[in-house]
């Protein structure tokens, strides 16, 4: 009787430290699952140090280690696109090449997807490692995306997760490439269950993530799932047109009846800079939507391969539209 495959994604931009660690940690998990057979893709987003080498060297010493190197740096979200579309698994696993989130818990994973769940995630209990402001943060966000959108979002989620054939065939009908993929695994549905876990700090390396890129991952994740901006912004305009016609009635009726002069320069280059910020507020959060309107329209691929070598499917591989510089069978 064949055995089921399980796939293993993992992204890694500059993790040249740590890839070896993966690999003794994740081959122990193996070898505790003789049942399946794995398959670990990592996708090299473009790296500058010496990650693609060691990906290299890994394949040759095992097969089951294989990886793709984009053409440039795309991002994470990008990056876990790619896996989707290369993996051959009959469920595959999201992982993070850092160790914060710990391969052990692929056999719990494992075992709910045999209950017959298809998308097993698991839930933060705590981060170590982390600052309080990221944690307090990231803890926000959720919390404020989480009333605004009509998607469940699941909270203190990563993209630590198990999804079954089915699930991983629907998300990669998903092709836009402004992807927020946290929201996109809410969005396809399917039977989700939680596993609690206790989030380890890096096991080697500097964490790729600055504030400014994580500001701009939320803006993504409003913004994909959500058009509550553009109605508070209306909402907002409407309040402020309704309190500067009163205020307006006001002037009127105190200069006309009791002769008082119109306030000074001060109170009125308030309101003016007031007004003005509001204005650009609003016109930034149509801005964001347009401009990601206009990034989809385009529909450019999501991504080029510079080479890759993987142990499956070589037929499949040449089907894929991008462009293939190396295969190592």
């Amino acid at each position: 009787m064949d055995k089921k495959i399980i796939s293993l994604i993992v992204p890694a931009y500059n993790e040249e430290e740590v890839i070896e660690i993966f690999y003794q940690r994740t081959k122990g998990v193996f070898n505790e699952l003789p049942a399946y057979d794995f398959e670990v893709l990592f996708i090299n987003d473009g790296s500058k140090d010496n990650t693609l080498e060691v990906l290299k060297n890994l394949f040759i010493e095992d097969r089951r280690y294989g990886y793709i190197s984009l053409a440039r740096n795309y991002g994470k979200e990008i990056a876990m696109a790619a896996g989707f579309d290369h993996v051959t698994g009959d469920a595959v696993i999201i992982i993070d090449v850092d160790l914060q989130d710990p391969p052990e818990l692929i056999i719990d994973m494992i075992a709910k997807w045999e209950e017959g769940y298809e998308d097993v995630y698991a839930q933060r209990l705590s981060r170590d490692g982390e600052t309080w402001l990221k944690k307090w943060t990231s803890k926000m966000f959720y919390r404020i995306l989480a009333r605004m959108t009509k998607v469940e979002i699941q909270k203190d989620t990563g993209d630590f997760r198990l999804l079954s054939r089915n699930a991983l065939d629907a998300l990669k009908q998903y092709r836009e490439s402004e992807r927020y993929t946290k929201g996109l695994f809410s969005l396809i549905g399917f039977k989700k269950i939680a596993i609690p876990y206790h989030r380890d700090p890096r096991a080697a390396g500097t964490t790729k993530w600055n504030y400014f890129k994580l500001v701009n991952l939320a803006i993504e994740g409003v913004t994909s799932f959500t058009t509550a901006p553009l109605k508070i912004a209306s909402f907002i305009g409407v309040i402020l047109a309704l309190f500067s016609f009163v205020f307006m009635l006001i002037i009127i009726f105190k200069t006309l009846v009791y002769g008082d002069p119109v306030q000074g320069y001060p109170s009125m280059i308030s309101i003016v800079l007031f007004l003005g910020g509001i204005q650009l507020l609003s016109l930034g959060i149509i801005g964001e939507y347009i401009g990601r309107t206009f990034l989809e329209t385009k529909n450019r691929p999501l991504y080029f391969i510079g080479e890759m070598s993987l142990n499956n499917n070589i037929e499949a591989i040449k089907k894929e539209p991008n462009y293939i510089k190396e295969i190592t069978k």
